[in-house]
């Protein structure tokens, strides 16, 4: 399994909470002499920064190590906030990936449900609109900090997601940053698809359709028709590089075509929900779509020359997209996804 080569000291959450304020300053000053850049987190996960001289052990103990530090500092003082977006859709924001729940007479339905620790907050946060249990959790696809909270609502509700998610929740799965252990069998989706189910609730069809190989093998987009609000999970990070599980299906150099496809089928005034940032427009996504079309075709005529991952990471051929690795993924890390999705390394 690969790894990826740059681990950056945390500096921002998922969602929208900063982690500067978490993590201890002397932590941060001791990784600098093997870490560089800047990142914001997500399902709590720095990204990896140029560590050759690092043997593995080393670097996933000092990983491990951080991880542990930023979970309990982002649950400790995480919030969680619930606002109104369109119709009888709802934006949960907080740690974690972001949230759509439709509330109105059939009841509760969640897209997505962030950590367990988090999930007693989501639970405060719909009831101040509607009490009563969670009938339907839809996962747009495995990864923990979109997951987790199936650990807590699965004893009550249907979970609802791609074959590929219920796979991988049910045993241990590796990504390039480590382990994540199975989920409890209650909390595996009992419902899934291949290509597209549809939900009729509170009123209006809910259509929910797989992209393959996109962040994952198993993402879900899914559209309240009637709200006119779209869940991309992770297929969208606003405005920001996305991460991309390259060992669990995910293809960083596939992922501009995919949103492409979306573009086409995204009607104009949808509000559009990221896996992590803020609520976008249509031409939002449009602007993320052209970056890594942009981006995959700069990367990609870099290999066909023959230049290898040091030196495209090392040139200024992304210069003009200096802004997008502001987030999470740094740019030296896109090359990379970018580099090992195009030589399938």
């Amino acid at each position: 399994m690969h790894t990826l080569h740059s681990l950056t000291p945390l500096e921002k959450g998922a969602g929208f909470l900063p982690l500067r304020r978490y993590i201890a300053l002397p932590l941060i000053s001791s990784l600098k002499n093997c870490f560089a850049g800047k990142s914001h987190s997500k399902e709590g996960v720095p990204e990896m920064a140029q560590a050759k001289n690092i043997r593995g052990g080393l670097l996933a103990k000092i990983l491990t190590a951080v991880l542990l530090v930023w979970a309990a500092g982002l649950h400790a003082q995480g919030e969680v906030h619930i606002q109104p977006l369109a119709g009888s859709v709802y934006l949960i924001t907080g740690p974690g990936g972001n949230v759509a729940a439709s509330i109105g007479e059939d009841g509760i339905l969640l897209v997505d449900d962030k950590f367990e620790k988090v999930a007693p907050e989501i639970r405060r946060a719909v009831a101040s609109i509607k009490s009563g249990p969670i009938r339907f959790i839809l996962n747009t696809h495995w990864h923990h900090d979109h997951t987790e909270g199936n650990k807590v609502f699965g004893k009550e509700s249907i979970i609802v997601a791609h074959e590929n998610v219920r796979k991988r929740l049910m045993s241990p799965t590796r990504t390039d940053f480590g382990a994540r252990p199975a989920l409890p069998p209650h909390a595996w989706p009992i419902i899934t698809f291949d290509e597209s189910v549809n939900i009729y609730f509170n009123g209006e069809k809910i259509e929910i359709r797989h992209f393959d190989h996109a962040h994952t093998d198993g993402d879900a987009v899914i559209y309240f028709t009637k709200s006119n609000v779209v869940h991309l999970g992770d297929i969208f990070f606003n405005p920001m590089f996305p991460f991309v599980d390259l060992n669990n299906g995910g293809n960083a150099a596939h992922l501009a075509e995919v949103v492409d496809q979306i573009v086409a089928t995204i009607p104009q005034g949808a509000r559009i929900i990221p896996g992590h940032g803020p609520v976008a427009t249509r031409q939002d996504l449009i602007r993320y779509r052209d970056m890594l079309k942009a981006t995959t075709q700069l990367v990609k005529k870099a290999v066909e020359e023959g230049q290898s991952l040091e030196q495209i990471q090392q040139s200024d051929l992304l210069k003009d997209f200096a802004s997008w690795g502001e987030g999470f993924i740094s740019t030296r890390t896109w090359i990379e996804l970018l580099y090992r999705s195009l030589t399938k390394q």
